[in-house]
């Protein structure tokens, strides 16, 4: 373990984990599993874990082998497999409410993952499922719900226009995520992004194609700050 000024790291020698992050910006470094072999998750997830033990840490796009491993090698973690999610340590209390809502099933993994991120960086989390634009009397059924929220996140595939039919509806502040679902020219979310980057409803954040980790901090922080 080194240290450069406030910084604290911690060389594994294949990587060098930010164990000050956490310090600095309210949250720890989170593990990026995509890339990464199933022993190299495992390290460095317990490495993190040892470092804040009264709070959780997690891993995210985690192969099969991946969450096998950590599973073996972890007991105490939460896998999830729809996610692709480890979560490793004592959950805080929530402060703050987000809401993650789903247009279609086949986002389901995406939302999943926000919403885990979500809970693991600090904000109570609730998820509505299969209210997309298609079936537009399923959104306006849990339409007093959005107010209730200090943040959504708003996952939708296809066309995206989830996110600015929600926006809207409510000034609740609102982050969008593309997803990668659709056929032919939804191009693997891109239509998705560009219509979310284009919406007409004023205050509607986007994180990048698939980014539910980037929406659940980017919500979370948002909670606590209005808490």
């Amino acid at each position: 373990m080194t240290t450069t000024g406030r910084a604290l790291t911690a060389d594994l020698g294949w990587a060098r984990l930010d164990l000050d992050r956490a310090a600095r910006t309210g949250d720890p470094e989170v593990v990026y599993g995509q890339g990464k072999t199933a022993s190299q998750v495992v390290e460095a997830l317990r490495r993190l874990h040892e470092h804040h033990p009264t709070r959780q840490v997690m891993a995210t796009r985690l192969a099969p082998d991946a969450r096998a491993a950590v599973r073996e090698a972890l007991p105490d973690a939460v896998v999830d497999d729809a996610a692709r999610t480890a979560v490793l340590g004592p959950p805080a209390p929530g402060t703050g409410r987000v809401l993650v809502l789903a247009a279609g099933t086949a986002d389901g993994p995406v939302a999943a993952e926000a919403a885990i991120t979500a809970g693991v960086h600090g904000a109570d989390v609730e998820r509505i499922d299969d209210v997309g634009v298609a079936g537009l009397h399923r959104l306006l059924a849990v339409a007093d719900r959005l107010e209730s929220a200090d943040c959504l996140i708003v996952v939708a595939g296809m066309e995206g226009a989830l996110p600015s039919v929600v926006g809207g509806l409510t000034g609740t502040p609102l982050v969008a995520v593309p997803t990668s679902t659709g056929y032919g020219v939804g191009a693997g979310g891109i239509t998705a992004l560009n219509a979310m980057l284009s919406s007409c409803a004023p205050g509607v954040v986007v994180v990048n194609v698939d980014n539910g980790y980037g929406a659940g901090v980017h919500a979370a922080r948002v909670a606590r700050a209005v808490r």
